[in-house]
């Protein structure tokens, strides 16, 4: 049987692609991420068995027993989907658990879906790539493993166009500082997404020497760059602007 790692988007289960709904709803098993609003999970069946996987502060599952789990449950014949928020192969570890289901001989599929990284500045009607304004864009984890090399934070603050910053809430000030240290303007604007495409989403939005001054909460996206000013455009979105001078 195989195991289905399936992107759950940003949040709002209308992005859920069409596919991703209907592996689902068939799905016999579901190890799900701790952020997968229960809005998605009601989608697989009510006899479904329910895992949360979910990584938190202070204890979770370490990545080694999910892959464990997932290939245990691969190879017990049973329909098992793997249900991760976003896309699965964007910062959501999809390519540590195809490797170790590839080295146990478990087939599998991977769903793609909508990554927050994009969803969530459009939620907030940021273009991330604009004619006028940008004309590339970085996604960068500020989440930094401890076994990887650190984020170049100064070279990027030389690439241009607009960056996207997943998982960077609690690290925001070390980011701006870092940027800022490479030359990137310290009023360039910046834009905090909170619970992107959720009836609770929530925009700050502010400048980058600021940044660390925005009462952000996770999840959330951070938006650097000069499309990040358009935020502000709709005020019903924005939260709190913090401003320099």
């Amino acid at each position: 049987m195989t195991v289905f790692l399936v992107g759950a988007g940003p949040g709002d289960p209308e992005l859920l692609t069409l596919k991703a709904a209907r592996i689902l709803a068939t799905a016999e098993v579901v190890l799900h991420d701790r952020l997968v609003p229960e809005g998605i999970l009601a989608l697989a069946p009510p006899t479904a068995e329910r895992i949360d996987v979910g990584k938190r502060p202070g204890g979770s599952h370490v990545q080694g027993v999910i892959n464990d789990l997932l290939v245990t449950l691969g190879r017990s014949g049973r329909r098992i989907v793997r249900l991760k928020g976003g896309d699965p192969y964007l910062f959501g570890r999809g390519g540590e658990e195809v490797d170790a289901l590839t080295a146990a001989g478990v087939p599998y599929e991977v769903v793609p879906g909508v990554s927050s990284a994009l969803a969530g500045p459009a939620a907030a009607g940021v273009p991330v790539t604009h004619r006028s304004d940008a004309r590339a864009v970085t996604i960068v984890t500020g989440h930094e493993a401890v076994t990887s090399e650190p984020v170049a934070w100064e070279h990027l603050a030389q690439v241009g166009g607009t960056i996207v910053v997943m998982m960077g809430v609690e690290r925001r000030a070390h980011i701006a500082g870092r940027l800022i240290d490479g030359g990137m303007d310290p009023a360039t604007p910046v834009a905090v997404v909170q619970n992107a495409t959720l009836p609770n989403q929530t925009v700050l939005a502010g400048r980058l020497d600021l940044l660390a001054e925005l009462a952000a909460r996770s999840p959330a996206v951070i938006v650097i760059g000069a499309v990040a000013s358009r935020a502000t455009a709709s005020a019903a979105l924005v939260a709190e602007v913090v401003s320099g001078g």
